[in-house]
C-alpha cells in the first residue's frame, strides 16, 4: 500500500518579501534581503552597525531609496 501525498505539507514555509518596494528612506539590507526601512540614514548606519558588531560575518549595507544606492557597514576593528 502506497502512502498518499498531499500538497501544502507542513514543511512548506509562507515567506514573503515586501509587497511594495522601498521608495523613499533607507533599507538595512542584510545578506542581500531588505530587513528594515528607516526614515533617516543615521539611525539606518546605527542599526547596521549593531548587527555588523554582533554578526560579523554578515554582509549588511544602508540602501537609500532616492538615489538607488548602497553603501557597505563596516565596523572599527579591534
Amino acid at each position: 500500500m502506497r502512502a498518499k501525498r498531499t500538497e501544502g505539507t507542513a514543511s512548506t514555509r509562507a515567506t514573503k518579501a515586501s509587497v511594495e518596494p522601498l521608495r523613499t528612506g533607507y533599507g538595512l539590507v542584510v545578506d542581500g534581503h531588505i530587513k528594515a526601512s528607516f526614515k533617516a540614514r543615521d539611525t539606518a548606519l546605527e542599526a547596521g552597525k549593531k548587527l555588523k558588531g554582533r554578526f560579523p560575518h554578515l554582509q549588511v549595507k544602508i540602501y537609500d531609496a532616492e538615489t538607488k544606492l548602497s553603501e557597505d557597514v563596516e565596523i572599527a576593528g579591534p
